[in-house]
């Protein structure tokens, strides 16, 4: 597949995404902070998410384990874990766009933007 191939495949790919409500202007906006100094902005942020996932998940496990269970400090967990989860897309959706993202870069091109 030809560099602009994979640019007009990731842009279709990112509105189908937005149209199923697995992408919102707060993705538009993360693009938009990407640049040229910065090309791998938005999949740090990701990769970011998960790490803090990851702290979340192990603290509210530990929580759930106590002998008296603090549901205050499991509430503010799981608030927290819904607030950073509801910003961003499933794993499934993450994985294919940054492999078209791998590609597009591997041809020598930049990530399109979306408007």
């Amino acid at each position: 597949m030809d560099l602009i191939q994979l640019r007009r495949k990731v842009i279709e790919h990112q509105a189908n995404l937005f149209h199923e409500g697995y992408l919102d202007d707060q993705f538009t906006q993360l693009q938009k902070l990407q640049d040229e100094s910065s090309p791998d902005f938005v999949i740090e942020v990701v990769i970011k998410y998960f790490d803090d996932s990851e702290y979340l998940l192990s603290n509210l496990t530990r929580a759930l384990e106590q002998p008296t269970v603090d549901f205050k400090q499991v509430d503010e967990y799981i608030h927290q874990y819904e607030g950073s989860s509801a910003r961003l897309f499933s794993l499934h959706q993450l994985k294919h766009e940054y492999s078209l993202q791998q590609d597009i870069r591997a041809a020598g091109g930049s990530i399109p933007v979306m408007d």
